[in-house]
């Protein structure tokens, strides 16, 4: 890439032989990590700056930080306390000092940043992203891409116009069970899929208790997190982690796990745009708490031959055929079942002369065998590097996931069916859902213009 070095280019064959017969999954170990380190050149190097440290953005940064080659130079995070927390961070992992910044467009104007993870919430990430591709810098981008399906576009747009590697974080992507599952769909041996259902039953998650606003806490630039969203008091619940309940920031369980599995269950079957989209649900379990996104919610997507059924439900992990997470490709001669743990195949059957016969051979529980995170994050840097041109979820990827996510937050916010115009990429005959499409962006922030 035209701003790296050159010997950066010539990187993968100065470690060749220190890598050789290494899966990614499993790294390096530790001691093994510290003396390739030391092996690394400075000009073969590839460096990082994180915006958004908290949670998902560090665990990517802590993936990326298992190849010897990337160092994590540059942080920045409104939240004061955060940073320091990190920055104590990656001095443990590497005995290093990054340069910390409040205002992640000063960090961007550091130049010996190559590459940004951004983690930050779901409404800043269209704003991050077009600014690092416009900075120069190729990116790692958490899912879901944006909180607008107007800014999927732009994003997609900026990464073309800039020519920059962009990995989205949607890590299901590298697992290995899933190419093992989508390997099988494509197979033709479930027969004619008729039905894909993906859903994320979450157990753990407890009601967001109704709390008073208050003063943002000391060291957070709470201005500054707001940034585009609408201008209103801090309140706790609606910050850090659970941001991801409130529309205003994000999209809920149907844009926050949905990707995850849609993204999946898309690929598999060689689909992008649903024909329709209807939804149903509402805050049936904790009907009272502080949160705004559906607790329950079914959305059924019509595509060409086939239906696709998204649904999630918090406080119970009664998910289907056991799992509470999934995808299910559901044939005339067998459901092929993956999640997070593994995949297997349940045979439909016919009975001949009393006799239950299978239509299709059971695969019996195949289980994942590597790390996803941090293949994920090898994959990217192998893409920075120029050493492979295949991005296991380039941007656009990401933009297809979102988008479908978005659409059944539309249904479900209109309560109406909607059907999507893919040549006008608008909803016809429906003003109110394609008003939905839009960013609205406050407090004198501008949706980018590529």
């Amino acid at each position: 890439m035209k701003h790296l070095k050159k010997s950066r280019r010539k990187f993968i064959q100065n470690t060749a032989l220190a890598t050789a017969g290494l899966g990614f999954s499993n790294y390096l170990h530790a001691e093994t990590l510290v003396n390739s380190i030391r092996k690394v050149k400075p000009s073969d190097q590839i460096n990082f700056g994180v915006i958004g440290c908290k949670g998902m953005g560090w665990a990517d940064m802590s993936a990326h930080l298992k190849m010897p080659e990337v160092n994590c130079i540059a942080l920045a995070d409104v939240d004061e306390n955060v940073l320091n927390k990190r920055a104590a961070d990656v001095k443990e992992l590497r005995n290093t000092t990054p340069k910390l910044y409040s205002d992640y467009r000063k960090l961007l104007e550091n130049k010996d940043i190559d590459a940004i993870i951004i983690g930050t919430p779901d409404h800043w990430h269209c704003l991050n992203l077009v600014d690092a591709c416009q900075a120069g810098k190729h990116v790692y981008v958490e899912k879901p891409l944006a909180n607008s399906i107007e800014e999927c576009n732009v994003m997609v747009d900026a990464a073309k116009r800039y020519h920059r590697v962009v990995q989205v974080g949607q890590w299901q992507r590298s697992g290995s069970q899933y190419d093992e599952a989508i390997q099988y769909v494509r197979s033709g041996k479930l027969g004619k899929i008729r039905l894909v259902k993906c859903w994320a039953y979450q157990g753990w998650m407890k009601p967001v208790p109704v709390k008073p606003n208050s003063k943002p806490p000391k060291g957070v630039d709470y201005k500054m997190w707001l940034g585009p969203a609408p201008s209103r008091p801090f309140n706790e619940n609606r910050f850090h982690f659970n941001f991801r309940w409130f529309w205003d920031y994000a999209g809920g369980l149907m844009t926050d796990w949905g990707v995850h599995e849609i993204d999946i269950a898309l690929y598999a079957m060689n689909a992008k745009a649903p024909k329709s989209v209807i939804a149903s649900g509402g805050k049936f379990a904790y009907p009272d708490d502080a949160s705004e996104t559906p607790d329950t919610l079914q959305t059924v997507y019509e595509y060409d031959d086939f239906n696709l059924l998204w649904e999630h439900a918090t406080g119970i992990d009664g998910g289907n055929y056991g799992k509470t997470e999934g995808i299910a490709f559901i044939g005339n001669k067998g459901t092929l079942v993956v999640n997070r743990q593994g995949w297997e195949v349940i045979p439909e059957s016919d009975n001949i002369e009393d006799k239950q016969v299978p239509r299709v051979e059971k695969v019996a529980f195949q289980k994942g065998k590597n790390n996803a995170l941090e293949d994920h994050a090898a994959n990217f840097v192998n893409a920075i590097k120029g050493n492979t041109t295949k991005l296991n979820c380039g941007i656009e990827t990401g933009s297809i996931a979102a988008i479908n996510a978005h659409m059944g937050n539309i249904a479900y916010k209109t309560g109406e069916k909607i059907y999507w115009d893919k040549e006008k990429e608008m909803f016809q005959n429906n003003d109110k859902a394609n008003a939905l499409l839009k960013a609205n962006y406050h407090n004198g922030w501008e949706l980018p213009k590529i």
